[in-house]
């Protein structure tokens, strides 16, 4: 990872992507460095995602609320000011929203299991 220089991220100037998720929509605005990226991500109302995901996060969710569904079954709850962190290969989650939720995602190689 390189390093990066003192910056602001003006999210309004950042294309919104969007990605259908298995129902619902995720929309992405992201902001790409070597080896580091940083997302908000809004998910519509009744989002659930369309894949199991393994790659490790530091997710914050700032407004609304999320379930991250395990593959082992158990769902953890993330309500507004709230995060979690997970390393790559260490769970397979996906998201669902009844009500959508904003959120902020980093990722990258600090996350790669060592």
């Amino acid at each position: 990872m390189s390093n990066i220089p003192f910056q602001t991220i003006d999210w309004t100037t950042i294309e919104k992507v969007e990605y259908k998720g298995e129902t619902g929509l995720a929309y992405w605005q992201t902001v790409q460095f070597e080896g580091l990226r940083i997302r908000l991500v809004e998910y519509s109302s009744g989002y659930l995602a369309d894949h199991w995901c393994q790659k490790g996060h530091i997710v914050h969710c700032l407004e609304g609320e999320f379930i991250s569904e395990l593959s082992t079954g158990e769902k953890i709850k993330l309500n507004e000011g709230e995060t979690y962190i997970v390393s790559d290969e260490l769970s397979s989650h996906r998201s669902v929203t009844a009500g959508g939720v904003k959120l902020l995602i980093i990722d990258g190689d600090f996350l790669k299991l060592g």
